[in-house]
């Protein structure tokens, strides 16, 4: 599924500082600080079923700018996972409204904030409490976009149906959960998680287009910090027309969109998930936190 999963976490310890963080629900999540010498703080909003560790090497590249970064994991995966996941029912929407949220209330509690959003993390913002929607002062977002299958090439096309409609319900009813490790594409979902997941998916506009969705996404039009929305055109789960369908939804917010050609960049790939790996982190790390700096984000020289 042009790498849109299948994430390689790695050690999350080294240059971070395991971080057990509770939310506002009692909720205790699995989380990694690394800690710098400066006084701003980026919070780290990470893709559906990919683990806080994937990020570590970004997470060190910034921290290396002398920024504070905070990574965690989800309610329901990877160190945040139960023991079972059968019978396990949390809310998606609560990954931002409470488990992002603790992410930034924690960080606003030390300095100012700022986001990285890859994917969910781009739909989070909107999602947070007003407390931490205004604590964060600009955000970076990659491969955010709609999920909808329609914006997609035919052959990506089919391989989502496949998995929305076919592999995905039987496994589902079967373990109770959705196996998505299994398949080496990701960590295990909740399979309530999976569900909403997939019903905003079948939608053009994801969650904004779902009529039981209202009060879950009034608060978009309270966002009005700016916002870089960057898009690799070899993504095909999150091409630009997903992303413009989606962010149309930041409608009170400076959004500015962000092509990305791999080949021009000099790059073989990049897909949904290439953006935090090294080799692409060295020509896109440094513009992501080069646009952050232009608002305010405090670096140190590199090296």
């Amino acid at each position: 599924m042009n790498s849109v999963f299948a994430p390689s976490p790695g050690p999350v310890t080294t240059g971070g500082q395991d971080l057990p963080l509770v939310t506002a629900d009692g909720t205790r999540l699995a989380a990694t600080v690394y800690p710098a010498t400066g006084p701003d703080w980026l919070v780290l909003g990470g893709a559906t079923a990919v683990p806080r560790g994937f990020y570590r090497r970004f997470a060190e590249h910034t921290q290396a700018r002398g920024v504070n970064v905070l990574t965690l994991d989800y309610r329901g995966i990877g160190g945040s996972r139960p023991a079972r996941l059968r019978g396990y029912a949390p809310d998606y929407a609560d990954w931002a409204r409470q488990d992002l949220a603790a992410a930034v209330a924690h960080a606003a509690a030390r300095g100012p904030v700022y986001w990285v959003g890859h994917s969910y993390g781009g739909h989070a913002l909107g999602l947070l409490p007003p407390a931490q929607r205004d604590a964060v002062r600009a955000a970076y977002v990659v491969a955010g976009g709609a999920g909808w299958h329609g914006w997609m090439p035919r052959g990506e096309r089919l391989k989502v149906q496949l998995l929305w409609h076919v592999v995905g319900p039987v496994a589902t009813r079967l373990l109770g959960y959705q196996p998505l490790k299994m398949m080496g594409i990701g960590e295990d979902l909740p399979a309530s998680v999976y569900r909403q997941w997939k019903r905003w998916c079948g939608y053009p506009r994801y969650f904004f287009d779902d009529p039981e969705a209202g009060e879950l996404v009034r608060g978009f039009g309270d966002v009005t910090l700016p916002i870089a929305a960057a898009n690799a055109l070899d993504d095909w789960w999150a091409l630009p027309r997903s992303r413009d369908a989606f962010f149309a939804g930041y409608r009170n917010a400076p959004v500015q969109a962000i092509d990305i050609d791999p080949r021009a960049e000099g790059l073989r790939e990049i897909g949904h998930m290439g953006y935090f790996r090294p080799q692409v982190g060295a020509v896109l790390w440094p513009r992501m936190l080069g646009w952050l700096q232009g608002q305010g984000l405090r670096l140190q020289p590199p090296g």
